[in-house]
Formats: structure tokens, sequence, C-alpha cells
């Protein structure tokens, strides 16, 4: 059986472009909190540089997580802020 898959997502947008970017990052939690297998979407801007988003993400398994990374509502996302985002991290995380 597959375990529980924990995300954390970093996301730095360009200085010039942090409300475009948020706004995208936005419209990507109520879908997919609708998703199969999505437990938890939050989305979190840093207090002190708001040019930094994070992700915490937790899914049913990995097997689920991959089928919301190919939908279409992320697909427009990437779209949308194509040029924008100065860096993004991920990490894929077992809780211990």
């Amino acid at each position: 059986m597959s375990k529980e898959l924990t995300i954390v997502a970093r996301i730095e947008a360009n200085p010039d472009k942090v409300e475009l970017v948020k706004g995208e990052l936005i419209k990507l939690v109520e879908p997919t909190l609708k998703e199969v297998g999505c437990i938890g979407y939050d989305l979190h801007q840093d207090n002190e540089n708001p040019a930094v988003f994070i992700f915490y993400e937790n899914w049913e398994n990995r097997e689920l997580w991959q089928k919301h990374m190919n939908n279409s509502h992320l697909a427009d996302y990437m779209k949308a802020t194509q040029g924008a985002v100065a860096s993004f991290i991920l990490n894929e995380m077992t809780k211990i």
C-alpha cells in the first residue's frame, strides 16, 4: 500500500510579478482541494519576503499526486506565470 505523501513546494516570484503569481496560485486551491486523493492543499506567503510562496500539500499517495501534476488547472497556471517565477523548489516527503 502506498504511503501518504507530503509536498512542500516553494515558489519565488520575480519582484515585479508578485501579484500575478499570487493570483494564479490562489486559483489552484479550490479545484485542487476537490481532486481525488487531496487531503490538504495550503498556500502560504512569506511575511518577510512577499515574493515567496509555499504550498504545504498532503496526498493519499504519490500516484494521486502525480495525476494532480498533469491536470489542466496546473497547466493553465504554468502558462499564465511563464517568465514570472524566479525559482521553484519541490520536496516530496514522507511523515516519520
